[in-house]
């Protein structure tokens, strides 16, 4: 009798476990139409307004890369949120001084030639290679001065966030007391060239480049987390931090590596935003919001979700330039952010608190 309840009760729990998996299912799906029928409408917004085809595919193209950048800093979003379990509102502030500190340390080196077909040169490159470890100790400063000690009182979430907006505010400051308030660029004046594609589709050839080292590093950063220890150690003080304690993982190192990946991302991504467009010291503050919706998007604490979101973010600012102005891009951004609150609060791929 009891082997027979024993066997009930099992496939009560595995039949509980599908239906959970199916509405799971039904309602990514339905956030996954979603998102799709918006970009859609948005094509047919821009044909509407006079858009021609290979316009709009050059535009999606665009978008595509602009995601690449926005994934960089989304997976260190939603890496600090995985293992912190807090927004940290001032990663945007990580990706502003990447940008200005590979403007320093290229302005430091000789300038060579353009590397042809790009607009920038071998010192670029460095600036960006010499930036990323910077930035990676100014995140662990910060974290050793502001936020160890409210893990250590085991501080609310409103208190991590709130500290997280002072330290935005005071690096920006810096930003400001250090490079100014002016427009810089990393090569003024120097033209972009610009390639022909199939179907008519037109992009710089920095874009290019910009997407295929975006790739890299997200690959990269894909390895890192699935096939060595750290990664994995990672994943398990995310998930339950407490057991990864007892099970020998120090979780402080943890914390620490995760500061520095998500550091590095955002570094190299702001390298590339200034590259495609210009540096200023609001530029982080400006990508926050694409940003957080793409971590939202795609699931808060899944860097494979934040790299799908930021695809789709990234897509539907470009595209909607076509008959809005490129200026309210992080509206876009926010319009689809609400869109995914409503019908699926945990995103594509993330998991339910449940």
């Amino acid at each position: 009798m009891a082997e027979t309840l024993q066997d009930t009760l099992a496939r009560s729990d595995d039949r509980t476990t599908r239906e959970r998996f199916m509405a799971a299912l039904r309602s990514r799906t339905a956030l996954g139409l979603a998102l799709f029928l918006t970009l859609v409408v948005f094509w047919l917004l821009g044909s509407r307004q006079g858009a021609s085809l290979s316009e709009l595919l050059s535009l999606t193209v665009w978008g595509v890369m602009l995601g690449g950048i926005i994934a960089l800093g989304a997976i260190g979003l939603t890496l600090v949120y995985g293992v912190l379990k807090f927004p940290n509102f001032a990663h945007g502030e990580l990706v502003t001084l990447g940008a200005y500190g590979a403007l320093t340390f290229a302005a430091l080196l000789p300038a060579g030639p353009p590397m042809r077909p790009f607009s920038f040169g071998w010192e670029l490159l460095a600036g960006l290679i010499l930036s990323m470890p910077i930035v990676s100790l100014i995140a662990l400063a910060v974290d050793r001065v502001l936020f160890r000690p409210l893990r250590v009182r085991v501080a609310s979430l409103v208190l991590f966030a709130m500290a997280s907006l002072a330290a935005a505010f005071f690096l920006r400051s810096a930003i400001y007391l250090v490079w100014g308030s002016d427009f810089l660029f990393y090569y003024p004046g120097r033209a972009n060239p610009a390639l022909d594609l199939p179907l008519g589709i037109r992009v710089q050839a920095d874009q290019v480049f910009v997407f295929l080292l975006a790739t890299v590093l997200v690959i990269l950063t894909w390895l890192l987390l699935e096939r060595t220890r750290m990664g994995k150690a990672m994943r398990a003080t995310a998930n339950n931090p407490d057991l990864a304690q007892v099970r020998g993982i120090n979780t402080e190192r943890v914390i620490a590596w995760t500061w520095v990946l998500g550091a590095c991302l955002a570094a190299a991504g702001g390298v590339m935003y200034g590259l495609a467009s210009q540096l200023r010291p609001e530029m982080g503050f400006w990508l926050l919001l694409p940003m957080f919706a793409a971590a939202i998007v795609g699931g808060l604490g899944s860097p494979v979700g934040a790299i799908v979101g930021a695809v789709i973010i990234g897509v539907a600012q470009q595209v909607s330039s076509s008959f809005i102005n490129p200026a309210y891009g992080p509206g876009v951004a926010f319009i689809l952010l609400v869109v995914v609150l409503l019908l699926q609060p945990q995103g594509l791929f993330g998991q339910r608190g449940d």
